[in-house]
């Protein structure tokens, strides 16, 4: 049965080998369950597509109202520069692994270009449409674009608590304001009142969860705060001696190790002089250069559980019906970088 050369596999040529009509190669294809085609039949046609390698076109059959048992990821920012692997990688993982489990093929979405930091979805290169539906990843999402997206009803899930929308948008995302208030308790516990943050944007809904909640814990505390993106670590850095603070909060894990380095470089030991905690981790353990006193998010579990929520959106509950907003819970790490004051001048 097998056709000689190399030419693709058409489905008018199925037809011809299995000796049935395009017609019926096209309802086995699409699943139609309806038509009346004998069983016979149908794993005729079955045995041919198996031998032919035919993969059938996910544009046709996504403009048939048919599922390719596939599923997009698009991300706002690029995903796999140095700088944000760290955040990204084990997003990837449990997407793909949530993937794996459930028999989803993936589809990343690239064509639409970075611009100032950004993709957009409605871009005209945009080809989100080939994907059954699609889990959106980035720091910032544009919540306009998130709320047309809802009214066309295509199924998505964003990685990430995400406001706008009158609350309907379909998200998985990290209770960071619990660690981070518990991270303040026991930093005030240890005797700490002049505290230093430095954090990335408040445009990020995760940013203004983690800047909210340290605000909050510390109210009697002196708290001198700054957006690591305005300036450079350096003249943070000198901002942070000359403030009288004794302990440093840090958003971002990187920025955290060169602020170690630039504490070492001074004389200062870390947490004799100074205490340092840290509102994030690295990818894994083994990347976790510095035993920082932390907070430690499951985001493997986050892109697991993102992927089986759009399964839900796709395909129905299979047994429990899971809520369309989740927050996964942190843990605090105790490390070694938070002691009780020392003399940070």
């Amino acid at each position: 049965m097998t056709p000689t050369g190399h030419s693709p596999i058409t489905q008018r040529r199925i037809a011809e080998l299995a000796g049935v009509s395009q017609s019926t190669v096209s309802l086995v294809l699409n699943g139609e369950t309806s038509a009346r085609i004998p069983e016979e039949t149908r794993k005729r046609v079955l045995e041919v597509i198996r031998e032919n390698t035919y993969v059938a076109d996910p544009a046709a059959r996504r403009l048939a109202g048919v599922g390719n048992k596939l599923i997009g990821v698009f991300t706002y920012e690029h995903a796999f520069p140095s700088e944000v692997s760290d955040f990204y990688a084990p997003l990837l993982t449990g997407i793909e692994n949530g993937a794996e489990t459930l028999g989803f093929d993936l589809l990343m979405f690239t064509s639409a270009p970075v611009i100032d930091g950004h993709r957009q979805i409605f871009h005209e290169n945009s080809r989100l449409r080939l994907a059954d539906g699609c889990l959106l990843l980035g720091r910032e999402m544009d919540s306009a674009e998130l709320e047309r997206l809802l009214d066309t009803g295509y199924p998505f899930v964003a990685l990430g608590r995400r406001d706008g929308a009158d609350g309907r948008i379909p998200y998985v995302g990290l209770d960071y304001v619990t660690p981070t208030r518990d991270l303040a308790r026991l930093a005030l516990a240890a005797g700490h009142t002049q505290f230093f943050y430095v954090h990335f944007s408040q445009t990020a809904e995760a940013s203004r969860d983690r800047f909210d909640s340290l605000r909050d814990a510390l109210v009697g505390a002196t708290l001198t705060t700054t957006e690591s993106t305005e300036v450079a670590l350096e003249e943070i850095w000198r901002d942070f001696r000359a403030s009288g603070a004794t302990i440093l909060f840090v958003e971002n894990p990187a920025e955290a190790e060169t602020f170690h380095s630039l504490a070492k470089a001074d004389g200062l030991d870390v947490p004799r002089d100074l205490s340092m905690v840290v509102l994030g981790e690295r990818s894994s353990a083994h990347d976790q250069a510095i035993d920082f006193t932390r907070l430690s998010a499951p985001r493997d579990e986050l892109g697991m559980r993102a992927t089986v929520l759009l399964d839900q959106l796709l395909n129905g509950a299979s047994g429990e019906q899971l809520p369309l907003q989740q927050l996964l819970d942190c843990v605090v790490v105790p490390g070694s970088t938070l002691a009780a004051p020392g003399v940070a001048q």
